[in-house]
């Protein structure tokens, strides 16, 4: 049965009582509006079930299509969390051994209570045993220092003549000394220096004391050293025996010159890329893979004076200044001559 029914069947429900008891005139039932108010509330949901479609339909756009909440880096430490095992055992292990201490850490409270009178019955007991240690010692000390008196005669008397039988001895064992080293036999003579062998300077070691002598330096750049000098594992970019000192910093790093000099070339050809050689007398410092150069050719360098800035032009693998000393054509590890 419809709710119009039921409307219209209860207004004759009243009607009829209505002239039983009172005679009135009967309404009629036509005269009440049935169908305004359903159509109402049915519009009224319709507009409300699409506002809910739209919401959430605009719920899931937005949730496509944020590259925040959805973004690579949330998606990669979900991944890590989620294959992270948790070893339960271990955790129940260390829970159990961190209960067992502290119950024994407890335990001894009371075990040190129960102690603390015997400890000081044993105090009293050690303080009598040193009561009667002291006076035995006293009176071992007295007998001591006579009997030392006695010794340190004889002694005294023993010692005098060794020292005659030694002098005595002494004498004979230079003569014999002396006899032997004009023979030159057992040993060598006193220009030797005792048989030592001077000790050998490699050429890198010549040429660094030399430069330290002769040249002021300092750091052209302070950074990581990612290469040092001698071999190293070659590729196709870098080579096996590495001629200076990597040092890594930023694409447009400044660095200065290490020493004072003058510029003898500036060039971007080669292995080295952009590159700068300043020299002073015998001794020549490189600055390799530079992405800029602020210098030309013949001029003249201050020590600390601004010459390029740092890249990876040429066999680079990354932004770094590759750093060389040489004296007359041989490299020289700059580790030698200064602290990086």
């Amino acid at each position: 049965m419809s709710s119009e029914e039921r409307i219209r069947r209860a207004e004759e429900i009243y009607n009829r009582r209505k002239e039983k008891y009172n005679g009135s005139i009967r309404v009629s039932s036509s005269s009440v509006n049935v169908n305004s108010k359903p159509e109402y509330m049915m519009l009224k949901k319709v507009i409300l079930q699409v506002l809910i479609c739209l919401v959430i339909y605009l719920i899931f756009y937005l949730i496509k299509n944020s590259n925040y909440i959805f973004s690579e880096s949330v998606l990669q430490r979900v991944k890590e969390f989620l294959s992270y095992d948790i070893n339960f055992q271990s955790v129940y292990d260390t829970v159990g051994n961190y209960y067992n201490n502290t119950i024994n850490w407890l335990s001894g409270f009371n075990k040190n209570d129960e102690n603390s009178d015997d400890q000081n019955v044993q105090i009293d007991e050690n303080v009598q045993v040193n009561v009667d240690n002291q006076q035995n010692e006293n009176t071992q000390v007295n007998t001591d220092e006579n009997s030392q008196v006695d010794k340190q005669i004889n002694t005294n008397e023993e010692i005098n003549a060794t020292n005659e039988t030694s002098e005595n001895t002494q004498v004979n064992d230079n003569s014999n000394n002396e006899q032997v080293q004009e023979l030159g036999i057992g040993g060598g003579t006193d220009d030797d220096n005792g048989g030592a062998q001077p000790v050998e300077l490699s050429q890198m070691e010549i040429d660094a004391n030399f430069i330290k002598e002769n040249c002021s330096f300092i750091l052209p750049l302070k950074g990581t050293i990612t290469s040092r000098y001698g071999p190293r594992e070659a590729t196709q970019i870098v080579s096996g025996n590495h001629k200076g000192i990597d040092i890594a910093a930023n694409t447009g790093t400044i660095f200065c010159s290490a020493m004072a000099g003058t510029v003898i070339e500036v060039s971007s050809e080669g292995s080295y890329g952009n590159h700068i050689y300043i020299q002073n007398g015998e001794v020549v410092t490189l600055y390799a893979h530079c992405s800029k150069i602020y210098l030309q050719k013949g001029q003249t360098v201050t020590q600390g004076m601004q010459v390029g800035e740092v890249g990876e032009t040429g066999n680079a693998t990354g932004p770094h200044l590759h750093f060389e000393v040489r004296r007359s054509g041989r490299t020289v590890n700059p580790e030698y001559i200064m602290a990086f």
